[in-house]
């Protein structure tokens, strides 16, 4: 097919694309002499700028992998593309008309491609009217006068376009057909419910449009606006979509790149505020994932710009958080990349302390970030009794697993001689222990089961997840457990994670089990559901006697916190007054009511 693109449309696209910025967009390059750049290849690792790209002769080249050519060869590869979609994507960027030999003119082999850009059309017009909803109208006040109080500025709001979706959830279809829209297109779109295709599938919420590295939107998140109802989904992002990859979108990225560039250092953030505050404070490097864990395609966008500067971690404290600072530390330091910490001070995340200290106290807690090793040690301190000869062993074994992923011997070397000063332990010790065969193997399947083993700890067949199980077997029966139970009644964290993913595929376009599984990154947790419903656990008749099981399970659970908190409150309350009394009175009251209610539920 790219043989009917006319060779005018193609010499073009070679004379007029400027191949430095191309390149610059997937790797930092410095200049050397005249027009010569020279980077870290974005096509394989590497620490030292083996990647020429000659900006006179408009070709690259790398002396480590070898891989060589024009702008063209370029885009084919880092995106995966066709030659014809390849010379399509280049021509519109660079405001190109494509010409076509002998009339012909293009049919179905254009498809996909235009429908990403027809796509992106449709996200960059909603983004538009959403932000515009925010900033000027009654209904968008509440959103507006939440960010702000969160310590956002206008001029923050408006570099990241942020915007309100209308309450009415029939507005935006009825709006965009007024635009000429079809229906089919629209339904297709990834904007409207697949169930109820008149309905959009973000209301009433703060949104957050998703930029692809070209600064065009592809996608939206959307957040709750306090006081918010508690069976919403506090964050809501677009599913997968023909131009938007969670894997590969990192939010803000199109905003950080040449900050990352210039400062050779990226922070990496959970959230969208997250990365916001730190734009708004100055420190306009920081990006985040979208929903999904940190991936080998996330680090290869990163790895070209921070090769020989750091990758900055800035996540939760929770468990969570840990779990996903250490995959993240893992899967830098394999790419051979440099990771510090950054341990937030005096607020739950960058936001508050913004607005609690101002930006020069979250810029010195970032100038005062640690190293993974550094970090490393002290989590494992605090993990693990140093005062007893097993509780060092422990915290050396499971502080090996970091240095092997370390690609530098002389790293290494210094990882176990800090383990010795830090633990008080010899360093023949633990050399010998280090370089041991038997340990090695041992360590080889810690590292290799290190992840399942984690995940089997957390992952137990309890009432919970039985519970959701049985939904995905009869899906009918979500409706029955959605209307009666929220996330926030489930205790275990799998069964939370997978109810978020029933949530997510049944507000989208797709609710079949393929969607629940594509949308599963936990290979442990669909392992259980393909297993327990290929065994035939699961028969039709028994389903919905299990869903009522789990939601009687699940609001008992629920009467059982609530009275809990009310008899902690009964407890430390202090009778001074009468009226004092009264409110004593009206607790005992309320928790007779709770019982009762508890009872009944203990009688179905």
């Amino acid at each position: 097919m790219a043989g009917y693109i006319s060779e005018e449309t193609i010499n073009d696209i070679l004379n007029t694309a400027d191949i430095v910025s191309t390149v610059g967009e997937y790797t930092r390059l410095e200049r050397r002499s005249g027009n010569d750049w020279w980077g870290c290849c974005p096509f394989h690792g590497e620490k030292t700028a083996s990647f020429h790209v000659d900006g006179d002769k408009k070709f690259f080249y790398c002396f480590g992998c070898k891989k060589s050519g024009n702008i063209i060869n370029f885009i084919m590869e880092m995106e995966k593309l066709s030659y014809a979609d390849t010379l399509v994507a280049l021509a519109k960027k660079n405001g190109i008309p494509i010409k076509y030999k002998d009339g012909f003119k293009p049919d179905e082999n254009f498809k996909k491609n235009d429908e990403i850009e027809q796509n992106i059309d449709l996200y960059e017009r909603t983004a538009s009217m959403f932000h515009y909803f925010l900033l000027e109208t009654e209904q968008g006040k509440k959103a507006l006068d939440y960010v702000i109080k969160r310590g956002l500025t206008r001029e923050t709001i408006e570099k990241f376009k942020l915007g309100y979706a209308p309450a009415d959830r029939k507005w935006l279809k009825v709006f965009l057909r007024k635009k000429n829209y079809s229906d089919d297109f629209l339904n297709k779109s990834g904007l409207f419910s697949s169930k109820y295709p008149d309905y959009s599938f973000f209301s009433d919420r703060l949104m957050f449009p998703i930029f692809n590295r070209r600064g065009q939107v592809v996608a939206f998140g959307g957040r709750v606006i306090p006081p918010a109802d508690e069976s919403q989904r506090k964050y809501l992002n677009s599913g997968e979509l023909i131009q938007f990859k969670k894997k590969e979108t990192l939010f803000g990225f199109n905003f950080a790149k040449d900050a990352i560039r210039r400062e050779k250092k990226v922070i990496l953030c959970e959230g969208n505020m997250d990365v916001i505050a730190y734009h708004q404070c100055g420190l306009d490097y920081a990006v985040a994932t979208l929903g999904t864990a940190f991936t080998e395609e996330h680090v290869k966008m990163l790895q070209g710009f921070v090769a020989d500067g750091a990758v900055y971690l800035s996540f939760d404290s929770d468990g969570a958080g840990q779990a996903a600072t250490w995959k993240a530390i893992k899967l830098c330091r394999e790419h051979d990349l440099t990771v510090k910490i950054i341990r937030l001070q005096g607020g739950k995340d960058p936001a508050e302390i913004m607005l609690k200290y101002g930006a020069e106290n979250l810029t010195a807690q970032v100038n005062n970030a640690i190293l993974d090793s550094d970090y490393l040690l002290l989590r494992l301190g605090e993990k693990y009794p140093l005062d007893t000869p097993e509780g060092k062993r422990k915290a050396a074994l499971e502080y090996f697993l970091y240095i092997d992923v370390l690609q530098s011997s002389i790293q290494k070397e210094s990882c176990l001689e800090l383990l010795c000063q830090t633990f008080n332990l010899k360093p023949e010790a633990v050399k010998r222990d280090f370089n041991n065969r038997d340990q090695a193997r041992a360590r080889t399947n810690i590292r290799s089961n290190n992840n399942q083993k984690e995940e089997v700890k957390q992952i137990k067949l309890d009432a919970e997840l039985r519970g959701l199980i049985a939904v995905i077997a009869d899906l009918d029966q979500f409706k029955v457990l959605h209307s009666n139970v929220i996330e926030d009644d489930f205790q275990n964290q799998s069964a939370k994670k997978l109810f978020k993913i029933l949530e997510v595929c049944f507000n989208g376009q797709h609710f079949t089990i393929n969607d629940i599984l594509s949308h599963c990154d936990d290979e442990q947790l669909m392992q259980l559901i393909t297993g327990s419903i290929s065994s035939g656990v699961y028969k039709s008749g028994q389903v919905g006697v299990i869903v009522e099981d789990t939601i009687k399970y699940l609001k008992k659970n629920r009467l059982f916190a609530q009275r809990d908190k009310l008899l902690q409150r009964i407890k430390e309350y202090k009778v001074i007054t009468e009226d004092d009394q009264k409110q004593l009175n009206n607790l005992l009251t309320e928790k007779l009511e709770l019982d009762k209610k508890v009872q009944a539920l203990g009688q179905k």
